[in-house]
């Protein structure tokens, strides 16, 4: 029996590359409306899915997506904050606060500002996720991903406490 999904509109950031794609591509193969927002096309995605390039250090950038996705589909039901600076650790004394600030405002900040226009379009709606990727870096962590580590505990905590948030 397959599952009517068409009407559920999914948002995946970071979708088109690494785990993103296969989200994405997931999602789409088992027939929901996916839209990836993402910085570039890191691999071509299959044709039913829509992209928007979005660069999520700027409020602005994540704004405009979200009001192009409302104004096209009038919600969105799923939002994957996948979305992630994960390749870089460097030595906390190499490190500048400028690069630190910079994985906390994509992985943390980012997602957070994504939360907050999702939880807008979704108003009203009877069904909405909310998925935050996170990782097992956030207490279990190794020298040198200090600014990964702390974005993704912080992401742990926005979790746990929008479900108490939103419970309603």
């Amino acid at each position: 029996m397959k599952i009517k999904n068409e009407n559920n509109i999914c948002i995946i950031t970071g979708g088109a590359g690494g785990i993103g794609y296969h989200l994405s591509e997931g999602f789409c193969q088992k027939g929901y409306k996916v839209v990836v927002l993402d910085i570039k096309k890191h691999n071509e995605l299959s044709p039913d899915i829509d992209f928007i390039q979005v660069d999520l250090r700027s409020e602005t950038e994540i704004k405009n997506s979200f009001s192009k996705i409302a104004e096209k589909y009038g919600n969105a039901h799923i939002l994957i904050n996948n979305a992630a600076i994960s390749t870089f650790h460097k030595n906390i004394e190499d490190i500048s606060i400028d690069e630190f600030d910079d994985v906390i405002n994509v992985n943390l900040r980012g997602s957070f500002i994504c939360c907050k226009e999702f939880i807008k379009i979704n108003k009203g709606e009877t069904y909405g996720r909310i998925i935050n990727i996170a990782s097992t870096r956030w207490n279990q962590n190794e020298s040198n991903w200090e600014a990964y580590g702390a974005s993704k505990g912080g992401l742990v905590s926005l979790t746990n406490t929008l479900a108490v948030s939103l419970a309603k």
